[in-house]
């Protein structure tokens, strides 16, 4: 019997996060593949496999805002978990405005994470 585990795509510029966070969704069942940047993702072939997106706010070139953008206007519609080591409300406020599911500020919890991940995949 094949499971299939729904994947789990991470878009951020930091090098750490790119190592650390898909071990850690792997340990907690998920199938995870990191990109360091929007366009890297845009240009491979996991948008469409892509369940959640976890991606960060503030990058160089198009920014994760500018992803979420990009996205609707491909009609490719994953729910998005935004992170940010730069804690903001209002910024937090707007993206869920725009339809991110959650907006977590780094450091956050193995929890929240998880709370975040699976809300977003009961949108799906």
């Amino acid at each position: 019997m094949i499971v299939m585990r729904s994947l789990v795509s991470i878009v951020d510029d930091d090098e750490s996060v790119r190592e650390s966070l898909p071990d850690l969704l792997r340990e907690l069942g998920f199938a995870a593949l990191a990109f360091s940047s929007a366009e890297e993702f845009l240009a491979s072939e996991s948008v469409g496999q892509t369940r959640c997106l976890i991606l960060d706010i503030v990058m160089p070139g198009m920014s994760g805002p500018d992803l979420q953008r990009e996205l609707t206007l491909r009609r490719k519609h994953i729910p998005i978990v935004f992170i940010s080591a730069h804690a903001d409300e209002t910024v937090r406020s707007r993206l869920l405005a725009q339809g991110a599911v959650a907006c977590l500020f780094k450091p956050f919890s193995e929890t929240a994470l998880l709370e975040a991940i699976n809300a977003a995949l009961r949108v799906n």
